[in-house]
């Protein structure tokens, strides 16, 4: 609990008091569950974007129900590390026509990238998931093959999931050379450490804004949290009410100046 209260920013004599404060309520069979919500409440009392980037993986979850959102915010991710992006795109393969989640291309390097979203944290992304990308990888790679000149070849295939892999999904990617990026997995270049080195966190952070409100700017285009910085328009056309955009634009303008670390 202390290491993700330290992720969210917050200086160590904060981060010292939650942990005392919760320490001195800790009950006989409290779950992990309960002392995390208990923690965000304490960090939304000391400052809210400690409490918005302490709470990103309910944040990820938010994006659903479905997948597209989250399809949306990888791809902004993906821009981060130097890549032109294309979400949604239909490339023909040798068998039948794909609709890659991401496109992204650098210096004539290709790379198509399958977005597993789940709606529960308890669901592992296995080797079933693995299997599939590296199918639609194939399919596409043999007709580039077929072509007259070659069309577009992609390089590389990633798979990344707001969840965990299986250690089976994780054994066959490497073996067949599929990027992997999950929650915790690689350590260094995981789905949350990606988040917090580039800064780029999806505007289901933001703890001044209700879930209906954050749906409503999603519909609009919106998926980051910089994407709202100057919108007050675009904020009231959400729901937000004019008494209430101050504390909203704070929120969101302090939660953007994390400043952006080396992506490798």
């Amino acid at each position: 609990m202390k290491r993700s209260v330290e992720k969210a920013l917050a200086s160590p004599a904060v981060i010292d008091d939650i942990v005392r404060h919760i320490r001195g309520e800790l009950k006989e069979g409290m779950t992990t569950s309960e002392i995390y919500r208990h923690a965000f409440s304490l960090l939304k009392k000391y400052h809210t974007p400690f409490a918005a980037r302490y709470s990103l993986k309910q944040a990820i979850l938010d994006l659903g129900p479905e997948g597209h959102f989250f399809e949306r915010f990888v791809g902004e991710l993906v821009r981060s590390k130097g890549f032109a992006v294309e979400v949604g795109k239909v490339v023909e393969g040798f068998c039948v026509a794909h609709e890659v989640d991401v496109v992204g291309e650098k210096n004539d390097y290709h790379i198509m990238v399958e977005c597993k979203f789940h709606n529960s944290l308890g669901i592992k992304s296995d080797v079933k998931v693995a299997l599939y990308v590296q199918a639609r990888f194939e399919d596409i790679e043999k007709k580039w093959k077929t072509q007259p000149g070659h069309g577009q070849k992609f390089h590389e295939a990633w798979l990344v999931t707001n969840t965990k892999l299986t250690s089976d999904a994780i054994r066959y990617a490497t073996c067949v050379g599929i990027k992997t990026v999950g929650w915790s997995y690689p350590p260094h270049d995981s789905l949350q450490s990606i988040i917090e080195q580039s800064g780029l966190h999806p505007l289901t952070c933001l703890t001044s804004l209700n879930r209906s409100q954050k749906h409503r700017l999603l519909n609009e285009g919106a998926i980051l949290c910089k994407d709202l910085i100057g919108k007050t328009d675009l904020l009231r056309s959400a729901g937000v009410v004019q008494k209430d955009v101050p504390k909203v634009t704070k929120e969101i303008n302090e939660l953007c100046q994390n400043p952006k670390l080396d992506m490798r």
